[in-house]
């Protein structure tokens, strides 16, 4: 296993440092969007290709229609690009350029070091709500590929705007679904569908996968996603929705995409298996994961739509009282 993880990163390493010569980019920190024509006419090249034509149509070579059938790997129709937008080049919509560049780092949800590949492997088994890809797998080199492509130029350990998502002003409060209803109706409807299910670009049994996605159901991401948060769910519809909009002249107000965040997170979806072992410690859980055990006592329904101010500050204050407990 420690040869494996060793492998890994080597090629990882490999095709940073391999990309860096073929671009000549100075490591800079600005949101550069890399030349089709930079991608070098060899093997790497093929991978870089192949990886970024499974995230525009992840469903096609691995979703449950793909032609082999031992490559389902994704438990419905989305693909990568369907909440990483543009391919994953738009920014705050969880953007691949200067991702890789963070990796490996701490993750709370798992209490470990990731890698790249580990956060690959969270958006097949919650998003795309299917298994993990194999670590040496061709697809898994050749996403890894592609990211790493994108990064390009980007320093080591640092974090671009654009990165994530943007943040919020919560509004101090509860979540309104029935407001949040009236925003779907009047500003998401027309692209998902007045019953949240999408639209198809074909026949999903052919692998077409979808213009627009489905937002909650059996063929959407699980409740172990990140979009099932309530907070970040708004994060990523305020500056992303309705689609066509700019983080720069966001149409939604902040108080409009937490509460249609919550019509949406209202719904049912897929469970996610072993969800209570996610944040073993508890502590670091987010204050909008929707569902326990918690490290306090508001309840369940508190978490999914707040308000959140008093979990943020009690979670504040226990981090404070953790922190002079290791003064000596």
């Amino acid at each position: 296993m420690n040869n494996f993880h060793s492998n890994s990163q080597s090629w990882l390493i490999a095709l940073s440092l391999t990309l860096f010569c073929h671009t000549g980019f100075a490591a800079d920190n600005s949101w550069t969007i890399p030349k089709e024509g930079s991608i070098p006419a060899n093997m790497e090249g093929d991978y870089i290709r192949y990886g970024k034509e499974l995230i525009l149509n992840t469903q096609q070579y691995l979703g449950p229609h793909a032609k082999n059938q031992n490559m389902r790997y994704s438990g419905n129709n989305l693909a990568c690009t369907n909440c990483h937008l543009q391919g994953g080049t738009r920014q705050y919509a969880a953007p691949f350029i200067g991702v890789v560049a963070i990796y490996p780092n701490y993750r709370k949800r798992e209490n470990s070091i990731g890698t790249i590949e580990d956060r690959i492997n969270g958006c097949m088994t919650r998003s795309l709500n299917g298994r993990e890809l194999p670590r040496d797998s061709k697809e898994m080199k050749a996403m890894v590929s592609y990211m790493s492509w994108l990064s390009q130029g980007v320093a080591v350990g640092a974090k671009i705007d654009g990165l994530g998502f943007h943040k919020i002003s919560v509004p101090n409060r509860a979540a309104d679904k029935v407001a949040g209803k009236l925003v779907f109706e009047k500003q998401c409807q027309g692209c998902h569908g007045a019953e949240g299910q999408g639209i198809p670009k074909g026949n999903l049994a052919d692998g077409a996968g979808y213009q627009f996605p489905p937002l909650w159901g059996q063929d959407s991401f699980n409740e172990g996603a990140g979009m099932h948060r309530v907070i970040q769910a708004a994060q990523f519809i305020k500056y992303n929705m309705p689609f066509g909009v700019s983080a720069d002249n966001p149409v939604l107000s902040d108080a409009e995409s937490f509460d249609v965040a919550a019509y949406i997170n209202s719904f049912s979806r897929p469970a996610q298996d072993g969800k209570e072992k996610d944040f073993p410690l508890v502590e670091n859980k987010p204050v909008d994961c929707p569902y326990p055990p918690y490290a306090d006592n508001f309840s369940v329904e508190q978490h999914k739509i707040g308000p959140f101010q008093p979990i943020i500050a009690e979670q504040e204050s226990r981090a404070s009282a953790k922190k002079l407990a290791l003064i000596p």
